[in-house]
């Protein structure tokens, strides 16, 4: 029997369960629209000195989400643009600061990335409830109720690979090649750096597991609170397949690298193939692996994310994906940029496009019961008065 048949549906009630309804999810934006908003939003922040950018991000956020429909019905985005204002500001002088303090007092610099590093999962989770709190669809707003500790829970992971590298960078000093560093020095130094790379490495597929099960746990909307049935194994596999697009992308340019300075120092053709193989790297790595990497987690993430009466469906394919990606980059490239707000629509599109929305029963019914029962408040208003939002 299929699960999708089974969806929220009670024990020993087999011959009454309801319908699913299955809600295609469609993108109406057009490019010639968005690019109007798109360089009156770029002047406006040039001219203001970034300081228009969270109005310009207001805008963009409304556009795009008022042409996304779930079944027949646009998303709602409803932010004050002055409260993503103030939002703004508080990030934005934690970076002044770090800039300014970074060549005149170093110490300085780092207490301050330490307690922007120490907030980033508070900040991050006021961005959820603030950009959930003022989504709405079908009149109903959105919210993310994930808690303050299970936010420091999901980055916790995190701590392994950041000691490793405060340790690395207190080794520094005393192994530095170039400053009198014997070669077994410069060894030791070598193996630290490539074993907290490797410990990085092993430990990102647990902590975007853990990530992405705190986000996609806490999203509700009507009643309905999401979660996400995807494990650990699961991202481990992405991140597996990952890695072996990535083998693949270093094998064929180091193929035509490793016969480029063959020929190198015999023609210019070597060169050229040389140059070439750089290029072709730099190509290679967004078209495959950051695309490959794209299409599978959406995929992985929205097809595991539901609750008892709903279940999201995703078949993004690799392929679609990196044709929209190829034509994108080549139409940018020939503009000169102004292809950019086109290409954001023609992503927009295929991403969304390739998902659906499943529901148990009426969608009416299902919304009107729910909103009856859906009586408490909606997420912490924290992050509404400081609007955060930092695109997550």
């Amino acid at each position: 029997m299929n699960n999708i048949d089974r969806l929220g549906e009670a024990p020993g009630a087999p011959d009454a369960r309801p319908p699913v309804q299955t809600l295609p999810i469609r993108f109406t934006g057009s490019g010639s629209e968005y690019f109007r908003i798109w360089i009156v939003n770029l002047l406006l922040v040039l001219v203001t000195f970034t300081l228009y950018w969270p109005f310009a991000r207001a805008r963009r956020i409304a556009y795009f989400q008022n042409n996304t429909l779930v079944g027949d019905d646009p998303l709602g985005f409803h932010a004050n643009p002055w409260k993503m204002f103030r939002g703004y500001l508080v990030v934005a002088l934690f970076g002044l600061a770090y800039g300014v303090t970074s060549e005149t007092a170093p110490l300085v610099a780092g207490a301050i990335f330490l307690v922007f590093a120490l907030l980033w999962p508070a900040l991050w989770r006021a961005s959820l409830q603030f950009r959930l709190r003022n989504t709405s669809w079908r009149g109903v707003r959105l919210s993310f109720e994930g808690d303050l500790k299970g936010a420091y829970l999901a980055f916790a992971p995190l701590l392994l690979p950041v000691l490793g590298f405060v340790a690395l960078g207190l080794s520094a000093p005393d192994l530095a090649p170039g400053e009198g560093a014997s070669p077994e020095e410069r060894r030791r130094m070598g193996l630290l750096f490539l074993g907290v790379m490797a410990l990085f490495a092993l430990v990102m597929p647990w902590c975007l597991a853990r990530i992405k099960q705190y986000q996609h746990g806490g999203y509700r909307f009507a009643g309905e609170r999401t979660e996400l049935r995807a494990g650990v194994r699961q991202f481990y596999g992405l991140g597996l397949r990952t890695g072996g697009v990535m083998l693949l992308v270093v094998l064929i340019v180091g193929a035509i690298a490793a016969l480029g300075v063959g020929l190198a120092g015999r023609t210019a053709a070597g060169v050229l193939m040389l140059s070439g193989a750089v290029a072709l790297g730099y190509l290679l790595f967004p078209m495959l692996v950051v695309t490959h990497y794209t299409a599978a987690l959406q995929n992985l993430v929205w097809q595991n994310t539901r609750s008892r009466n709903t279940r999201f469906r995703s078949g993004l394919g690799f392929g679609a994906l990196a044709r929209v990606t190829a034509v994108n980059w080549l139409l940018i490239a020939l503009t000169l940029g102004l292809y950019w707000p086109f290409a954001q629509v023609r992503l927009a599109r295929a991403r969304l496009e390739a998902m659906a929305l499943q529901v148990k029963g009426s969608v009416n019914d299902w919304l009107a019961h729910a909103q009856r029962r859906d009586v408490g408040p909606l997420g912490d208003a924290a992050g509404d008065f400081f609007g955060i939002d930092m695109g997550l």
